[in-house]
């Protein structure tokens, strides 16, 4: 039986918690390490030492953004900033947070209601609601008319993935904001021009295709704008695969919220490995910011170490670099920006994998086919018709 010393090791080698009086004089790092020591304040450190580690390791970061976090302005206080200083590599997000991002460009502002003001008034008036946001609907219809028109254009008459897509709208909505004088640009444009790539794995789901939708209807013989599903997914596992075999080949994820954008992005992982045989072993560093408990089986909420059992995070991410904060995106994010960004350190040039989406589709196309024979054995089930002949049809 172990004594009583030998149990006590593990304890004497922990943190000690190091509370100081705060002065007002302090760095934001400096009131990270010591005023933040249990609880969601230790998470919300924990956060910030994981995305230090992330620049400091040069990881190619994956960004995840869901819920309505464009008309809060967090894309322009925390993400953009983020963006200039070449930290975010490649961002996955919801259509609905790249439309409600064009309502500023084209002039129409966001104003703050009261939640309990009544919704029955509200819509007499026609103003929409965002819990404690509001616009007038107008801003609505003309954000229809501006991606209608732009989606006409020659360059989208075809199928694309939705990087291709968002690189197309951030290269025309920067020429309207340069063409307006806009002095905050949109997350689409400052994309575009870092060479960050913009993955949205439910465009159907928002209102930029709802036009789409529209323009189809209207005009069938010439609107020929189509998202290729395929070679979307496709292109999330290939930019993971190309990253992890270049420059550092580290990959973190920070996870802003849950839902579609948390799982579009790790679902590159065992894509690879498991369905394409291609071997990867999961981001290293895993940071997510979100409300929801973690007991319900909820894909949003689900921490590293059920993430590992997938193979979409590593077991150095288990073991020593992931953190599941328990708060609201809102209420943390912008001031663990504010610290992070208060340090000059924190600054790299743009690894714009928005350049390297050709390069890395036919990076993982060779791996692929060197696995031809042993994937054609997983297309044939007994008692199943199928087309494929696992012996005759190897090249």
């Amino acid at each position: 039986m172990a004594t009583r010393s030998q149990l006590r090791k593990p304890f004497h080698k922990a943190r000690t918690v190091d509370p100081r009086p705060i002065t007002g004089r302090e760095s934001p790092h400096d009131l990270l390490q010591h005023a933040f020591g249990a609880y969601v304040g230790r998470q919300e450190r924990t956060a910030y030492e994981l995305m230090r580690r992330s620049m400091e390791e040069d990881c190619s970061i994956f960004l995840t953004l869901s819920g309505a976090m464009t008309p809060a302005g967090l894309h322009q206080s925390c993400l953009i900033p983020l963006i200039e200083r070449g930290i975010v590599s490649a961002l996955t997000t919801t259509g609905a947070n790249l439309y409600h991002d064009a309502h500023r460009i084209i002039g129409h502002a966001i104003r703050e209601v009261n939640p309990n003001a009544g919704d029955l008034q509200l819509r007499l008036a026609r103003v929409i609601r965002i819990y404690d946001l509001g616009f007038w609907e107008e801003a609505l219809l003309d954000t229809d008319k501006l991606f209608s028109a732009l989606m006409q254009g020659p360059d989208y008459q075809r199928k694309m993935t939705t990087p291709e897509f968002h690189a197309l709208l951030g290269r025309d909505i920067a020429r309207m904001e340069k063409a307006l004088g806009v002095e905050q640009p949109s997350l689409l444009s400052q994309c575009w021009k870092h060479g960050v790539p913009i993955f949205v794995g439910a465009v159907q789901d928002g209102s930029i295709f709802l036009n789409a939708v529209k323009l189809r209807r209207l005009f069938p013989d010439t609107f020929r704008f189509e998202i290729d599903i395929n070679d979307d997914v496709y292109a999330m596992a290939a930019v993971q695969h190309w990253a992890r075999h270049n420059g550092s080949k580290r990959l973190a994820i920070w996870i802003l919220g849950g839902g579609v954008p948390k799982n579009y992005t790790l679902q590159g992982e065992p894509l690879l490995d498991q369905i394409l045989f291609v071997p990867t072993t999961g981001f290293d560093i895993d940071v997510q910011f979100c409300v929801d408990p973690v007991d319900n089986g909820a894909l949003s909420s689900c921490p590293a170490g059920e993430g590992h059992t997938w193979g979409k995070v590593s077991v150095e991410a288990v073991e020593a670099g992931s953190v599941y904060v328990h708060t609201d995106v809102t209420a943390v994010f912008p001031w663990l920006t504010h610290a992070l960004l208060s340090d000059a350190k924190m600054r790299r040039k743009p690894k714009r994998l928005l350049d390297r989406l050709a390069e890395a589709r036919e990076f993982l196309d060779r791996d692929v086919e060197k696995n031809r024979r042993e994937l054609l054995k997983t297309v044939v089930y007994p008692g199943t018709p199928t087309r494929h002949d696992p012996e005759s049809t190897v090249r």
